[in-house]
């Protein structure tokens, strides 16, 4: 059968109308295709009873808190930026293990949502759950952090909420073909996907303030030199080694960064494009230019499978 976007959308506006009634709603929200899609069906349901929470938890790329909450009162939403660094640093600390830190983000970012939630009497929270996400956290390949009753998690118990995913049997490509039906600008719904955890997922080892502020310096790097590349990703990674540089003539002990480029449609499999050897030159210059502290640049040539397309 061929996926009719316009049909998706007045059937789940008519179901979130009949869930949630007369009662406050919440969307958990990023600037992502997913999530805005599912703000947007939300507010299409039950208009002001919806308030979409953008969540600054410090982890997101250079300028983004303020740029999408702009955007999303642009398009009518009644959306609230959240500043709750302190909850997620916290919550991270000292932790390094791949999986115990999603599940710390995820606990984090529930017990957060729940707490606002409270506060704004919303008796449910909207997110924007994709089929992949399932498929990968019910298969034990990684915990992604917005599934929850898949894996035998109850929200309303845990954390005071009842989860509504009005797209969690989609794929990215038919995400999209609804978010442009919802007259969602192309740089929205052809936006390129970043992950809920944010940059956690892209610093190896512990996640501090600074270490995310490298890694967010270099992924405005690598996105501003890929901007014209037609690829599913493009993104740095900090890893938690570091290697012997030379700054000034003198031995440095400094930062390594990969470069991470990927062609993919689902996300379930992804392959590495054919990258211009200028283009790489140039990101290397910029990135241990303007990154004094980093001083070896690697590029990623595992496609998915084995490797995923986060690091972590």
């Amino acid at each position: 059968m061929v996926f009719n976007p316009r049909e998706f959308i007045s059937e789940k506006v008519s179901w979130l109308r009949a869930e949630i009634k007369s009662m406050k709603a919440a969307a958990a929200a990023s600037g992502g295709v997913d999530s805005t899609v599912t703000a947007m069906l939300g507010h299409k349901a039950v208009g002001e009873k919806l308030t979409v929470l953008f969540l600054d938890d410090g982890l997101m790329r250079d300028g983004e808190p303020d740029s999408v909450v702009t955007r999303y009162k642009q398009l009518g939403l009644n959306a609230k930026l959240c500043d709750v660094k302190h909850d997620f640093f916290e919550a991270l600390k000292g932790v390094v293990d791949p999986e115990a830190k999603r599940k710390a983000f995820r606990s984090t970012f529930y017990t957060v949502l729940g707490r606002l939630a409270a506060e704004l009497g919303a008796t449910y929270l909207l997110q924007g759950t994709i089929a992949a996400d399932v498929v990968e956290t019910q298969g034990g390949v990684k915990t992604q952090h917005n599934v929850l009753e898949q894996i035998g998690i109850n929200p309303l118990q845990k954390y005071g909420f009842k989860v509504l995913e009005p797209i969690k049997e989609l794929y990215k490509p038919d995400v999209r073909r609804v978010a442009a039906e919802l007259g969602l600008p192309e740089d929205m719904h052809q936006r390129r996907p970043f992950p809920g955890p944010g940059l956690a997922l892209r610093v190896l080892g512990e996640v501090t303030p600074e270490r995310v502020e490298t890694v967010r310096k270099a992924t405005k790097v690598v996105e501003e030199e890929t901007a014209s590349m037609s690829c599913f990703q493009s993104f740095a990674v900090l890893l938690n080694d570091k290697a012997t540089g030379v700054r000034e003539g003198k031995r440095v002990f400094g930062e390594i960064l990969t470069i991470r480029i990927v062609d993919s449609q689902d996300a379930m499999t992804a392959t590495v494009p054919r990258v211009p050897w200028e283009k790489l030159e140039r990101m290397r210059v910029r990135l241990t230019d303007e990154l004094p502290q980093v001083v070896k640049v690697l590029f990623d040539l595992s496609p998915k499978p084995p490797s995923t397309i986060e690091y972590i």
